[in-house]
C-alpha cells in the first residue's frame, strides 16, 4: 500500500463502513450472488462482505467475472453483480461488459476509485489513477455514476438496479472512491429497497396502425430476436403467429423463442437464402428486438420487398437498418398488445403463391437440409446431433464464438434450455465463465445447475484460468473443448479469401492434463465419443472438461452468390 492509498480499517475491528451500504442495498434489492476480484481500493466493500449474507465467487481474471455476472443473470433472470478494482480491474472487465451491453443483460457493476483527493484528472500519482475511470465504460454500460459521499451509496445503487432492470436492460456503472468506502459512517443499516423496472409499453396509435397492417397480410412473416426472449414475450408471439399463420424465424439471438418443431417455425436458419427468400417475399414483416443487423439481414443481402413492423425497447435500433413502422415499446408488451388487439379470424387467410404457409415452410426447410447434405458435412451434421441428443432437453448451454457455436446458431433446438451465446458483442472466452455464473446462479435458486459450455481451442485459452475458479466453488459445468489447432474460422475465412491462412494456427497445451492440474477430470474423445463423453460428464459432480480434437467445417454461405 502506498501513502496515497489511505489506511485500512482494524482487522475485525467491526466499523461499519461505506462498503456496508453496498452490501446492505444490494442484499434488500435481492442480490445473493457477487461476482469479482478482491483490489486494494475496493477493501472496503470486500471487509463488508465478511458481515453480510452475499455468496462471493472470484474469478480469476476481471472480463472471465464480467461473464460469469452476465451469464448468472441470462440462466436465472435476476440482477448480475460485479465488484471491480479500479484502474486495470475496471478496465480488464470491459469486453465482458461489452457483451452483457449489447445483449441486454441487466448488471450492476461497483467499481473502486482512487481516494476522493485524487480525482479531477489531477496527476499525483495515485496507484491505478486514470484520467476519468468511467469514461472508460461508457461504451459498454447504459450509464456511469460518481459517488462522492457516503450517504448517497443506497439510493445510487437502488437507481442502477432500477435502470438495469428497465428496457432496454443492460449493465450500470457505479464507482466509489477508495475512502468512501473506509471511512466510518453514522448511516443507519439499509433495511429496504425497492427498484422497479420502468415501464415501456407501445403507443396505442402504432399498435392500431400494426394491426391494420397484419390484418390485411397475404403473407405475414416474424423474425424473433434477442429481445424477444429478454421480454419473456414467447407466449405472446406464439400466440400472434398461430393467428397469423405467420412463418417465425429466430435469430441467433432469439434462439428458443418459438417451439422448434412447431408447424410455423422456420427454426433458426437465417444466414440461408432459401429463409431470406421467404422473408423478402412477406408482404409484412414483423421484427422484434432485433435490428436487421449483419447476421439476420444475411449479411446485409435481405432485400424485403414488403412492409416492416419492427418493435424494439432501444430506439436506436430503430429503422438503423431498413425503414418501417418503429414500435420504441418492451417487447412483451407491444406483443401483448398486439395479441390482444388480434381477434381469432380477423385476419386475412394467407397466401404464398398458392400454398398455404406450412406448406412453404415444410419446403424450405427441406431445401436447407438438401443443401447442407449436398456440401460434404455429414461429420458436422452428426456431431452437432450427437451433442443435442446428449444435452437433457431443460439444459442451458454457453457457446463461444467458435465454429461450433456458429453451427448451434442455426441448428441447435433449445428445447426447454435456454441457448446462450457470445453473438451481442463477438468477444471470445464467454462461454465457459458465463457457464460457470449461470450453474452458480441455478444452484442458488436450487434449481437442477449442470450446464454445458462450448468453446475452441483458440477461445478457451481466454478463460482456461477459470477452472480454478470452477474447481474452487465445485460448479457443475461441464466444458467442451473443440480443439482444431487453431482458429478455425479465421483460418477457413482466409483460406476462402486469400487462398492461405496466415496467423491462424496456435501452439496449444495438452488440455486433458491441464484440466487434471487444476483438480478437474477432464478425457480426450474421439468426434464420434462426444454424446456418451458428455453423458458421463453430465452425470458426474462439480466441473469436469471433455476435449474433441477435430476440425469442423462451416456450411458454405449464401450471401455471396453463387
Amino acid at each position: 500500500m502506498t501513502a496515497s492509498d489511505g489506511p485500512a480499517p482494524a482487522q475485525g475491528s467491526g466499523v461499519r463502513n461505506g462498503g456496508d451500504l453496498v452490501v446492505e442495498t444490494l442484499q434488500a434489492l435481492g442480490a445473493k450472488t457477487v461476482f469479482g476480484i478482491p483490489g486494494q481500493h475496493a477493501l472496503g466493500l470486500f471487509d463488508a462482505m465478511g458481515r453480510g449474507n452475499l455468496h462471493f465467487v472470484s474469478s480469476r481474471v476481471e472480463n472471465n467475472s464480467a461473464f460469469a455476472a452476465d451469464g448468472y443473470s441470462r440462466a436465472t433472470g435476476e440482477v448480475g453483480v460485479l465488484f471491480l478494482s479500479t484502474g486495470p480491474g475496471a478496465l480488464t472487465s470491459l469486453a465482458g461488459l461489452q457483451e452483457a451491453y449489447a445483449t441486454g443483460v441487466p448488471m450492476v457493476v461497483v467499481a473502486s476509485q482512487i481516494p476522493l483527493e485524487g480525482l479531477g484528472a489531477r496527476r499525483k500519482g495515485m496507484l491505478h489513477q486514470l484520467d476519468d475511470q468511467k469514461a472508460s465504460a461508457a461504451n459498454v454500460t447504459k450509464s456511469q455514476r460518481l459517488i462522492q459521499h457516503a450517504s448517497g451509496i443506497p439510493s445510487a445503487i437502488q437507481d442502477a438496479w432500477t435502470e438495469a432492470i428497465s428496457s432496454p436492460q443492460g449493465p450500470v456503472w457505479l464507482e466509489i472512491p477508495q475512502n468512501v468506502l473506509l471511512d466510518p459512517i453514522m448511516v443507519p443499516p439499509v433495511e429496504d429497497a425497492l427498484a422497479e423496472a420502468a415501464d415501456n409499453p407501445p403507443r396505442i396509435e402504432l399498435v392500431r396502425e400494426a394491426v391494420k397492417w397484419l390484418e390485411a397480410a397475404k403473407r405475414p412473416a416474424i423474425i424473433a430476436g434477442g429481445g424477444t426472449r429478454r421480454g419473456r414475450a414467447e407466449k405472446s408471439l406464439l400466440s400472434i403467429a398461430e393467428k397469423l399463420r405467420a412463418p417465425v424465424i429466430c435469430t441467433p439471438g432469439g434462439n428458443g423463442a418459438f417451439p422448434w418443431n412447431h408447424e410455423l417455425s422456420l427454426q433458426s436458419w437465417i444466414e440461408d437464402r432459401y429463409m431470406t427468400d421467404v422473408l423478402e417475399d412477406a408482404d409484412v414483416l414483423v421484427v422484434i428486438g432485433s435490428s436487421l443487423g449483419e447476421v439476420t439481414s444475411n449479411y446485409f443481402t435481405f432485400e424485403p420487398r414488403g412492409r416492416i413492423i419492427q418493435i424494439d425497447a432501444e430506439p436506436r435500433v430503430l429503422e438503423s437498418n431498413r425503414p418501417g413502422l418503429g414500435i420504441r415499446a418492451d417487447a412483451g408488451q407491444a406483443l401483448a398488445a398486439l395479441d390482444e388487439a388480434l381477434q381469432p379470424g380477423g385476419t386475412a387467410v394467407p397466401d404464398w403463391h398458392g400454398s398455404t404457409p406450412e406448406e412453404l415452410i415444410r419446403e424450405s426447410l427441406a431445401k436447407v437440409r438438401a443443401r447442407l447434405e449436398s456440401q460434404d458435412l455429414a461429420k458436422e451434421l452428426k456431431f452437432m446431433a450427437d451433442i443435442r441428443e446428449a444435452v437433457p432437453a431443460d439444459m442451458q448451454t454457453f457457446w463461444d464464438m467458435t465454429i461450433a457455436a456458429y453451427w448451434g446458431w442455426s441448428c441447435w433446438d433449445a428445447r426447454q434450455g435456454q441457448f446462450h451465446s457470445a453473438q451481442g458483442a463477438g468477444g471470445l472466452g464467454f462461454a465457459f465463465p458465463g457457464a460457470i455464473g449461470a450453474a452458480v446462479g441455478l444452484e442458488t435458486l436450487g434449481k437442477p445447475a449442470r450446464v454445458l459450455a462450448v468453446s475452441g481451442d483458440g477461445s478457451s485459452m481466454y478463460s482456461i484460468a477459470e477452472l480454478a475458479t470452477a474447481r474452487q466453488h465445485n460448479a457443475p459445468v461441464t466444458w467442451l473443448i473443440v480443439d482444431d489447432g487453431g482458429y478455425g474460422i479465421l483460418r477457413e475465412y482466409m483460406v476462402g479469401a486469400f487462398g492461405k491462412a496466415t496467423a491462424t494456427e496456435l501452439a496449444r497445451p495438452d488440455f486433458v492434463k491441464l484440466a487434471e492440474s487444476f483438480g478437474v477430470p477432464a478425457m480426450r474423445v474421439a468426434p464420434e465419443g462426444v454424446g456418451d463423453a458428455l453423458k458421463a460428464g453430465f452425470a458426474a459432480d462439480g466441473p469436469n472438461v471433455v476435449v474433441v480434437e477435430t476440425l469442423l467445417k462451416m456450411f458454405g454461405p449464401t450471401h455471396l452468390g453463387g
